[in-house]
C-alpha cells in the first residue's frame, strides 16, 4: 500500500527533469541578442567611415565592409600616397579591431587625368585673381631695378672714387647687384612671399659655390688684376722682367699683363702670375749700371790698367758722374785676371745696350795703347812619345791684336748712343689703339 502511494510522487519528481532541461534551453536567446548588437556596432562603424570618405577627395571608388570590427577596404585612388593616409585614418575610429586595406593605385587615364585639369583650373583662377597684385609688384620691381642700372651708369661719383676704370667697373656692378635684390625684397614683400627670398638666396650662395670652385683661377685671376690695378708696380713703356720674360708694358688688362719683347713680340702673362712673380722694373730710376769685364795678363800692373780703364770710363760723355763709374779686380782665372768696369747712364738719353758696347770699345783701345796685355786663353799640349813626354803651348786663337798706334781715348770717334725710342713709339701706338682696355694710370699710387 505504501509503494502505491509512493509511486505518483515518483512520477511528479520525474516530470520535473524535463521542466528543469526546457528552463536551461530557454537562455539561448539572450545570445542572439549580442549578435545584433554587433551587427548595429558594424553597421554604425561603416557608416561612419562612409561619411568621412564623401567628404575627402580622391576616395569616390572605395568601398567599405565591416564584419565584427574588421573594416575591408577595396576600390582605388589616384596615387599611393592616399591608400596609406586612408589606412591611417580608418585605424582612429572608434570600434575599429583591423583593417584590410586592399585599395590599389588607379591607372584608369581619364581619372589621373581630371585632378590635374582641375588643380590647373584652380591655379589659374588664383593667378588672375592675384593678377593686380602682381602687376603692382612687378612695376615696384622696375622701378627700383631702374634706378639702380641708372645710378650704374653716371660717369660720377664712381670714375672719381675709383682708383682706374677696371674698379669703377666694379663699382657699377656692385650697384646693380645691390639694387636688383632690393627689388626683389620690395616685390616678394608686396606679394607676401618674403620667405622664398631665404630659399632663392640660400640656392643661389649654393650655386655660386660650387661656380667658385669650378673657376678657382678664374676668381684668383681677378682678384690679382684688382690688386695691381690699385697699386701698380709698373707703368706703360717701363722696362720689366717677370719670371725671365724681359719687355716693355704695353697694358694692363683684367686678366692679363701685356708686353713688347725686345725682339719685338707680344708676351702675355696672367696677372695672377704677375701678382705672385718677383717683377724688376729697369725703368724705375732714370739711373742704370752696365759692367763689364776685361781679362788682363797676370803679370799687369793692375793699379795702373785700373787706373786705365776708369779714366777712359769717365771720359765718355754719356757716363754720368753719380753714381761714380769703378774699377776693381774681380777674380783671378787660369791666365787672366779680371778687372771689372762699371758705368751709369741715363736711360732717358741713352740706350744701355749701345752705351755697354761703345764702352768696351773705348777701354779696349785704351788699354792696348797704353801696351796692357789680354791675353787669349793658353792650353798646355802633353804627348807621349818612345816613353817620354814633350810639353808644347799653343795659342787658342790668332795671333794677338796690334795696338792702334798714335791714338788716346779722346781721339777715338765715338757713335751715336742716344736711346733708341723704337720700340716705344710701337708701345704707344698699340695703347692708342685700345684705350678702353687699359687699368695703367699716371695717376695711380706706386709701390
Amino acid at each position: 500500500m505504501r509503494l502505491f502511494l509512493l509511486l505518483p510522487l515518483f512520477l511528479l519528481l520525474c516530470g520535473t527533469l524535463p521542466a528543469s532541461a526546457q528552463t536551461a534551453e530557454t537562455e539561448q536567446p539572450t545570445g542572439t541578442i549580442a549578435v545584433e548588437d554587433n551587427a548595429a556596432t558594424d553597421a554604425a562603424i561603416a557608416s561612419r567611415i562612409r561619411d568621412i570618405l564623401e567628404e575627402l577627395e580622391n576616395y569616390s571608388n572605395v568601398t567599405v565592409s565591416v564584419s565584427n570590427g574588421i573594416v575591408s577596404l577595396r576600390g582605388t585612388t589616384l596615387d599611393g600616397a592616399s591608400v596609406t593616409r586612408l589606412g591611417e585614418l580608418v585605424n582612429r575610429i572608434e570600434g575599429v579591431v583591423a583593417v584590410e586595406n586592399r585599395v590599389i593605385e588607379s591607372t584608369d587615364l581619364a581619372e589621373r587625368l581630371d585632378p590635374l585639369m582641375e588643380r590647373f583650373s584652380d591655379r589659374m583662377h588664383r593667378v588672375v585673381a592675384y593678377l593686380p597684385l602682381m602687376l603692382v609688384a612687378l612695376a615696384a620691381f622696375l622701378i627700383v631695378a631702374v634706378i639702380g642700372i641708372l645710378l650704374a651708369r653716371m660717369k660720377q661719383p664712381w670714375d672719381r672714387l675709383a682708383p682706374n676704370m677696371f674698379i669703377a667697373d666694379i663699382y657699377r656692378q656692385i650697384i646693380r647687384l645691390v639694387f636688383g635684390i632690393a627689388a626683389l625684397v620690395v616685390a616678394l614683400d608686396i606679394l607676401s612671399a618674403t620667405a622664398l627670398l631665404s630659399t632663392i638666396l640660400g640656392a643661389a650662395g649654393i650655386i655660386g659655390l660650387a661656380i667658385g670652385f669650378a673657376v678657382r683661377d678664374t676668381v684668383e685671376n681677378f682678384i690679382a688684376s684688382v690688386m695691381l690695378s690699385i697699386r701698380q708696380p709698373f707703368r706703360p713703356n717701363d722696362s720689366i722682367e717677370i719670371n725671365g720674360d724681359e719687355g716693355m708694358v704695353i697694358r694692363l688688362t683684367s686678366r692679363a699683363t701685356i708686353l713688347l719683347s725686345f725682339d719685338g713680340n707680344h708676351i702675355r702673362i696672367p696677372n695672377s702670375t704677375v701678382f705672385k712673380s718677383r717683377i724688376v722694373n729697369y725703368s724705375r730710376n732714370a739711373e742704370r749700371r752696365f759692367t763689364i769685364d776685361f781679362g788682363v795678363a797676370g803679370d799687369t800692373n793692375l793699379t795702373q790698367a785700373r787706373q786705365i780703364a776708369l779714366t777712359a770710363l769717365k771720359n765718355l760723355p754719356f757716363v754720368i758722374d753719380a753714381p761714380a763709374p769703378g774699377v776693381w779686380v774681380e777674380g783671378l782665372g787660369d791666365s787672366t785676371i779680371t778687372l771689372r768696369c762699371a758705368g751709369w747712364v741715363n736711360q732717358q738719353d741713352s740706350s744701355l745696350v749701345l752705351a755697354r758696347g761703345e764702352a768696351i770699345e773705348v777701354i779696349k783701345t785704351a788699354l792696348e795703347e797704353a801696351g796692357v796685355e789680354m791675353p787669349e786663353p793658353t792650353y798646355r799640349l802633353v804627348s807621349q812619345s818612345a816613353g817620354r813626354s814633350e810639353p808644347a803651348s799653343a795659342a787658342a786663337t790668332s795671333d794677338t791684336p796690334k795696338p792702334l798706334a798714335g791714338k788716346t781715348p779722346e781721339q777715338v770717334d765715338l757713335k751715336d748712343v742716344s736711346a733708341d725710342e723704337t720700340l716705344e713709339d710701337i708701345v704707344n701706338e698699340e695703347r692708342d689703339a685700345r684705350q678702353d682696355n687699359d687699368l695703367l694710370t699716371r695717376q695711380a699710387p706706386e709701390e
